[in-house]
């Protein structure tokens, strides 16, 4: 949960120890991500005991327990505002007349986990700008973990509002490090001996990828998805993904938020391809929407056992960006354990059309494809394979029987190279050791010099490292990217879309690939980017390779 906010630009690298995913928390739980239902997107924090109840038995009802939806998860406004004589978290009891202790043994029953919220600060987020004073745990985590414990909580989600001190509701930049609230935390859930998942929501502040993963058995990586729904918070949300899939892993998980299927104004395709993207990238499972009235399609989204099964696959290995062609389509491949592929394709177009996955993207040449959807089997393919895709909509296919593509090799040019122009107020800088060019847009160019189109010259693909670490929390015209327009020989700008590189100003994405066309034989070529909007940036500009 994360209030409306403006930009906010981080860069926490004194702060940052990366922490690979093979250091992640050894406390033997969340070994796949976690599956269940929370009610924020759906009922905000007016969610009740009878809420409760009915949607426990619901999910039951419905089946959803036995494909590993089974942790029902207290959100903000269960709590009391004010601790009983002894100091003990209390709850509220117009709410919640039975008892969380009630609800646990209720939820126990019905072979389900009782998840519970709390905050990391003096005062838990709230849906009223921080006016409800809901109770935190910071400087009480020892006796509200044994508290939380004795209830029989099998989870803890961990906010971060007013984690600075008790007047700043939120602060997206807080000026001391927050690991150290969730480090404390981990230590009292440890030492109450119950086996209780920790979920880490400080909203993706300070980087937590890059330390979380030795923290929390998840931790979210974005502002919230809502509420409300929308497709914009989609887009947001996985450039933010991009720079950090590496880092999920079993017992360790990049947390995307709760899913918004079943909500309004989401359509049909829309809320495919958000739970596939989910699925495929590891996310916890979160349900959020109102279980008693769900829509039959809705549903049956929810219950895709092939696309559960990949979410659950032990290998653990989330999706990862491997092509973007900007405004048109995104395509994310990852392994899974059985020596197959799991890829998604997803159509950023508005209107629904025939959409071709370029084998070679995903590193084949050729593979056997099924339909994670129908779990139809489509046959065998080489280099193409084309559907028709509805708007927002997406291919979630698994390749089997791969016959690897080659690897490209590539002529690499350095963008600072004295050779190259910079000009309109774009210049040529050092960052720790990385040499970069900053400010390309808003009338500043760098155009690269000297480049070799090869002895044919056409259309080349071409490898961009890149810094950006601007961080939208918010939606906006590129949220959490930056637009650059590239232009071979003066030809025709083509906008590129560069997505997250990381939160610090040091980190460098390697490898992003772009198709430009424009090329004559020989090496008297030039690549320009630039961006003509006033006030509009394209990242900072590392390298590019052409290839040979």
């Amino acid at each position: 949960m994360f209030p409306t906010l403006p930009l906010v630009l981080l860069a926490f690298s004194q702060w940052q120890s990366f922490v690979p995913s093979t250091y992640a928390l050894n406390n033997g739980l969340a070994r796949t991500p976690p599956m269940g239902w929370n009610p924020y997107n759906f009922y905000s924090t007016d969610a009740t005991e009878a809420v409760y109840n009915d949607t426990a038995k619901a999910i039951v009802n419905l089946g959803l327990e036995k494909l590993g939806y089974n942790i029902i998860l207290l959100e903000a406004g269960w709590q009391g505002t004010a601790r009983d004589a002894s100091g003990n978290f209390t709850w509220n009891t117009a709410k919640y007349p039975s008892g969380i202790p009630a609800l646990g043994t209720l939820l126990h029953s019905l072979g389900l986990k009782l998840g519970v919220y709390s905050d990391g600060g003096f005062f838990s987020c709230d849906s009223n700008g921080g006016k409800k004073h809901w109770l935190g745990s910071i400087g009480h985590e020892a006796a509200d973990a044994a508290t939380f414990a004795s209830w029989g909580m099998d989870y803890l989600k961990y906010d971060n509002c007013y984690s600075v001190n008790s007047t700043d509701f939120v602060d997206p930049n807080p000026p001391i490090p927050l690991e150290p609230h969730y480090t404390t935390m981990l230590n009292a859930l440890e030492a109450t001996k119950r086996p209780i998942i920790f979920a880490i929501c400080e909203w993706g502040v300070q980087d937590p990828a890059r330390w979380a993963p030795a923290v929390g058995n998840s931790w979210r990586i974005s502002n919230d998805i809502g509420p409300p729904a929308s497709w914009a918070n989609f887009f947001r949300i996985i450039n933010q993904l991009v720079p950090i899939t590496g880092f999920a892993g079993p017992g360790a998980w990049n947390d995307l938020d709760m899913l918004e299927v079943g909500n309004s104004p989401l359509t049909t395709a829309e809320q495919q391809t958000h739970f596939a993207f989910w699925a495929a990238a590891k996310s916890p499972l979160i349900i959020s929407t109102n279980m008693i009235n769900i829509t039959s399609t809705s549903l049956s989204i929810l219950q895709n056992e092939r696309l559960i099964a990949v979410n659950q696959d032990p290998l653990g290995k989330s999706i990862a960006l491997k092509r973007r062609y900007s405004n048109d389509n995104d395509v994310w491949a990852g392994p899974l354990s059985d020596g197959s592929t799991v890829v998604i394709v997803v159509n950023w177009q508005n209107v629904q059309r025939s959409l071709t996955l370029n084998l070679a993207d995903a590193g084949f040449t050729s593979a056997t494809l099924m339909d994670l959807w129908s779990g139809s089997s489509l046959g065998k393919f080489t280099n193409t394979y084309t559907a028709t895709v509805p708007a927002h909509g997406n291919l979630a296919l698994k390749l089997t029987g791969g016959t690897a593509a080659p690897k490209p090799s590539f002529t690499t040019y350095t963008a600072a190279a004295t050779q190259n122009i910079v000009a309109g107020g774009a210049q040529a800088v050092t960052v720790n050791t990385t040499q970069v060019v900053e400010n390309i847009g808003s009338g500043g160019t760098l155009t690269f010099t000297g480049v070799d189109g090869g002895t044919t010259g056409g259309t080349k693909l071409v490898s961009i490292n890149f810094i950006n670490a601007d961080v939208a929390f918010n939606n906006g015209a590129c949220s959490n990217c930056r637009n650059a327009f590239v232009s071979v020989n003066n030809g025709n700008a083509v906008q590129v879309q560069f997505p997250l590189s990381g939160q610090s100003w040091n980190i460098v994405y390697k490898g992003y690939l772009v198709t430009l066309s424009g090329f004559k034989a020989g090496a008297n070529n030039t690549i320009q980017f630039s961006n003509p909007t006033t006030g509009v940036f394209g990242p900072n500009l590392v390298q590019i390779g052409v290839q040979k």
